[in-house]
């Protein structure tokens, strides 16, 4: 058995069950959230998950009875197998308002849905479990973001070259597959897609056309850190944009694919700016690509793609933990930068991603032009994450810093 690594998300849901009467705890399928609510829950808790076909049948003969306990918290795992108990936990938590009555997870976003999210206003803290970030793995705290808005940066980072970079990002964040090799590893993957894309899809969209959901899903991947064309995407497999509408929305409810928004000023500038869109973990996007690491090493296309996919999976994990919000940023002059990280406070943090241990003053080009033509009001500080092992000022409000620094 392995053991239990802390989750950053801990302290976030303990917070949250304290003053919400219920929590949702979502996130892809086998990212760790029933481990994570059994160990935040006393004794006195109930357990109830849907996987289980007994319990399931129970949930939907009589949705009524099945929210009710005595117990100070109920878990229902698995919520959204039967969404017809949301309006039963609704009236529920309406009767007897205090803090903490449910903790429910679910591998599908179920509460981004109009009538869901209506009849729950107010009522539910909605918090995301992703996969393992490395910093989670090494038991590091989640301080990057922090400390970069501070322009706090070590000048070195960890032993990890890029090889072992690479590594880690090709491995991904699973928590069962952490200690697979590459075989084992692609095993369960391939397990694992065909069955969400078997069995936890019905649940959320009437799929007609199987072979093109599983073509699809190779194609968003190949996506993965880019802006995504759907009129050209569905072209390509021959399915009307309705119906890609609908296989696009039911695989981001279930936390495989995930859009980047655009940073704006004003909603007058969103028109036009089209979100990035991300697997949500890179060992995930590198097993749907079927690729192999020796070829990743020597491939500067994948390589960059994988780093990428990477870096915005580690970003976002530690952005969830302070509610930093996560964005890329692009215009229509193509000015573009991987990442934009905001505070409350309105500073700003420009990312760029590089698979390369050397760093130039050119990385810098479209940091420099966001500085000056973006942020010129702003706190502003420009970031170039690279493979290398140590951290060299450019200016100072313009860093090179080692990738690794994310879990250091």
């Amino acid at each position: 058995m392995h053991d239990l690594i802390p989750r950053w998300m801990k302290f976030r849901v303990e917070k949250a069950l304290k003053v919400r009467r219920i929590v949702n705890l979502a996130g892809v399928r086998q990212s760790g959230k029933t481990t994570l609510s059994r160990q935040l829950l006393d004794i006195e808790a109930v357990y109830r998950t849907l996987d289980n076909p007994q319990q399931l049948r129970a949930a939907l003969e009589d949705p009524a009875g099945f929210v009710k306990s005595d117990a100070p918290t109920l878990v229902i795992d698995e919520l959204q197998k039967a969404p017809i108990l949301l309006p039963m936990i609704k009236m529920a938590v309406d009767l007897d308002p205090r803090p903490g009555r449910y903790l429910v997870t679910g591998s599908a976003n179920m509460t981004d849905l109009p009538a869901v999210a209506e009849s729950l206003a107010g009522r539910v803290s909605t918090l995301q479990l992703r996969t393992l970030a490395v910093g989670e793995i090494r038991r590091t705290p989640p301080l990057f973001i922090r400390n970069a808005f501070e322009r706090k940066f070590s000048e070195h980072g960890t032993d990890d070259d890029r090889t072992g970079i690479l590594r880690l990002a090709f491995q991904g964040g699973y928590p069962e597959t952490r200690l697979f090799d590459e075989s084992d590893r692609r095993d369960w993957m391939h397990d694992y897609l065909e069955a969400i894309l078997s069995r936890d899809l019905i649940h959320l969209a009437n799929i007609r056309r199987h072979d093109a959901l599983r073509e699809l899903v190779g194609i968003l991947a190949s996506w993965s850190a880019r802006h995504l064309n759907l009129a050209e995407i569905g072209a390509a497999i021959g399915v009307a944009r309705q119906t890609l509408d609908s296989y696009v929305g039911a695989l981001e409810r279930l936390y495989l694919f995930e859009q980047l928004p655009c940073w704006i000023t004003t909603d007058y500038e969103r028109v036009g700016r089209r979100p990035k869109w991300y697997c949500t973990d890179s060992g995930l996007l590198a097993a749907i690509l079927r690729w192999r690491f020796d070829d990743i090493l020597h491939d500067p296309d994948r390589s960059g793609k994988l780093m990428e996919t990477f870096v915005f999976h580690e970003l976002a994990a530690l952005a969830d933990i302070d509610r930093f919000k996560l964005f890329h940023y692009r215009d229509r002059n193509r000015h573009e930068v991987d990442f934009i990280v905001e505070n409350d406070r309105g500073d700003l943090l420009g990312i760029e991603v590089k698979t390369g241990s050397q760093v130039r003053k050119d990385d810098f080009k479209h940091l420099y032009w966001f500085r000056d033509n973006i942020a010129a009001q702003r706190n502003f500080t420009g970031i170039v994450l690279h493979t290398g092992p140590h951290t060299t000022s450019f200016a100072d409000d313009m860093k090179a810093v080692p990738v690794t620094a994310l879990w250091q």
